[in-house]
């Protein structure tokens, strides 16, 4: 073979991948649209049951829809519903146990015939535990045994063979993701819940507060108004922060002077001239309960390297960019 056929072969396998992964991609989007679509009361009736539940919300499926499940429970006792996957099979084998009064269970199965759900669906009924199943087809066993079936958009499956679960184990995954942020929406789940329940990694960090991570008032810059210059700058320059802040006789934010203000007022007599002469009026402030990842966007936004966090007027402590990146917020 001569390179430049090499390079044919190579260049029409190339064109052949990408024909094949945008062909899936298209197919699935396809899917998910009419699942938006198809979206109707039984998705609210689902909710209804959920949102009830005063115990967890128990997922099952098997196979490709039980590893779907598993991320689905994940997702929904990481958003403030409780939630735990159980395995259809283990269940048949004393793991029913662990299914209780006050639990509702969530039951994956594109074809609705699984034949591993038929003893979770047994204990459901016979214990009058609420069931809501995800399914394609709405006359099967699992969706006429359901309190709720959502069902899924009749779409083929992405693989040539149109076997392989891609297309349905999609719609899936992203019904399960739709139910979790809807409860989410119902229960009033606070970013702070949130931080409750991912404090570790890249999230966990964007959602440390402010007052985390600043400096006290003990370890601030601050000057009085009448203050000079001079003395302005030994407070300055001994306590590192690369300004300082100025407050009133009643200890209320006034004014920041940084080292771009000291530029700029540049002269002979800059020494013997009052803070007020030279501060910035308007500082930018941020609040002790605000997200850390709100001081970086802020920082960013108006192109400054600190700020100043207050309590009302009254300035409460300094968070910098460079606390915030040694915490691995940014």
């Amino acid at each position: 073979m001569t390179a430049g056929t090499a390079e044919a072969a190579t260049a029409g396998a190339s064109a052949a991948d990408l024909e094949a992964g945008r062909r899936v991609l298209a197919l699935e989007a396809e899917a998910l649209a009419q699942l938006g679509r198809m979206l109707d009361a039984s998705f609210t009736r689902a909710l209804d049951l959920l949102a009830a539940t005063t115990g967890r919300v128990i997922v099952s499926g098997m196979g490709k829809s039980g590893l779907v499940g598993r991320k689905i429970a994940a997702t929904l006792a990481s958003t403030g519903t409780p939630a735990q996957y159980v395995h259809p099979g283990e269940a048949s084998h004393g793991d029913l146990g662990m299914i209780a009064g006050g639990d509702a269970i969530l039951a994956l199965s594109n074809s609705g015939e699984t034949p591993e759900l038929a003893d979770l669906l047994a204990h459901s009924r016979r214990f009058a535990i609420p069931l809501v199943a995800i399914t394609s087809r709405p006359g099967s066993t699992l969706a006429q045994a359901a309190d709720v079936a959502l069902i899924l958009p009749g779409m083929p499956e992405a693989c040539p063979m149109g076997l392989a679960p891609t297309t349905s184990t999609t719609a899936m995954l992203a019904l399960g993701d739709a139910l979790a942020v809807a409860l989410l929406g119902r229960k009033g789940f606070t970013a702070e819940q949130f931080r409750v329940f991912h404090p570790g990694g890249k999230l966990g960090k964007q959602l440390q507060r402010v007052g985390d991570l600043m400096h006290g008032a003990a370890d601030m810059p601050v000057v009085a108004t009448g203050t000079r210059m001079g003395d302005a700058l030994i407070v300055m320059t001994a306590r590192g922060f690369g300004c300082v802040v100025v407050v009133d006789r009643d200890g209320l934010l006034c004014g920041i002077v940084t080292d771009g203000d000291l530029r700029r007022h540049m002269s002979p007599h800059l020494l013997d001239r009052h803070v007020e002469q030279v501060m910035n009026q308007a500082p930018k402030t941020i609040r002790p309960a605000a997200l850390a990842a709100e001081a970086i966007g802020l920082m960013n936004d108006r192109k400054v390297t600190q700020l100043v966090v207050v309590e009302g007027d009254r300035p409460v402590g300094m968070v910098r960019m460079h606390d915030l990146l040694r915490a691995g917020v940014a």
